[in-house]
């Protein structure tokens, strides 16, 4: 298992969420889901040992994440957080560029290997006409996809998302969310992801960790499903209870 967490408590003075006893491999989309203020962010901090845990450990690849640097972690896991900055006068190609910074130690400039990477990542994203824009003069959905384009560049195994489909439109929530399980079928990422929108991101996801009364509930998605039967409810994550999820083969 890529990650693990035992017997592990989240939050900050006092636990959010006691007693987590769960792991992912590579290859596997994860929907982190429940309501707002029950410790989402707090738990991807914790797993970035960016907040220390109460209680229990944490480990990536095998190793307690208390014993590794800052920069250990980042060759590791990728993060994409739902309000990241956007970069002044940056254009798309130099976000993307920014993910091999984790390779060098100040200053760094890119070698022809690194050109060709971040070359191929934008083609794969289908990004290829707008390398040259300005990140203020992109599409919602174009941004979002160049911030996950800075992840890929890093190479890490594993890619967190903080709420990545927020404020995009069907559409596009639809190629962000495909785009992710592709990234773990056919490159063996490891994902996790947050979503309010589960109805449509639950179609992409091989499992669901479900926080709710501080506690984490971790399976495949259909006995999440089954067992939980009022996140069926169009209350819960104020979602449209008209909503009908698409099909998908992937």
């Amino acid at each position: 298992m890529f990650l693990q967490l035992k017997k592990t408590d989240i939050g900050y003075k006092t636990p959010l969420i006691k007693g987590v006893e769960t792991s992912l491999k590579l290859g596997e989309v994860c929907l982190l889901i429940g309501n707002n203020g029950v410790g989402k962010t707090t738990l991807i901090k914790s797993i970035l040992n960016q907040i220390p845990v109460l209680d229990g450990e944490i480990f990536l690849n095998r190793k307690n994440i208390k014993i590794l640097s800052s920069k250990e972690i980042a060759e590791q896991v990728a993060i994409v957080f739902s309000k990241s900055q956007v970069p002044a006068n940056y254009t798309l190609k130099d976000l993307i560029s920014l993910g091999k910074y984790i390779h060098y130690p100040y200053y760094f400039e890119l070698n022809d290997s690194d050109r060709q990477e971040v070359d191929e990542i934008i083609r794969s994203l289908n990004l290829s006409h707008y390398k040259d824009f300005q990140l203020q003069k992109l599409s919602d959905g174009n941004l979002q996809k160049a911030f996950i384009g800075r992840a890929l560049a890093q190479n890490s195994p594993f890619i967190i998302l903080d709420e990545p489909t927020t404020h995009l439109d069907e559409e596009n929530k639809i190629i962000i969310l495909k785009l992710l399980r592709n990234l773990a079928k056919k490159q063996n990422k490891l994902i996790l992801f947050s979503s309010h929108d589960w109805r449509l991101a639950k179609e992409f996801s091989d499992k669901i960790w479900l926080v709710n009364d501080g506690k984490l509930d971790a399976g495949i998605t259909e006995e999440i499903l089954l067992k939980h039967h009022e996140i069926l409810s169009p209350r819960l994550f104020q979602v449209n209870e008209n909503f009908i999820p698409p099909q998908i083969f992937a």
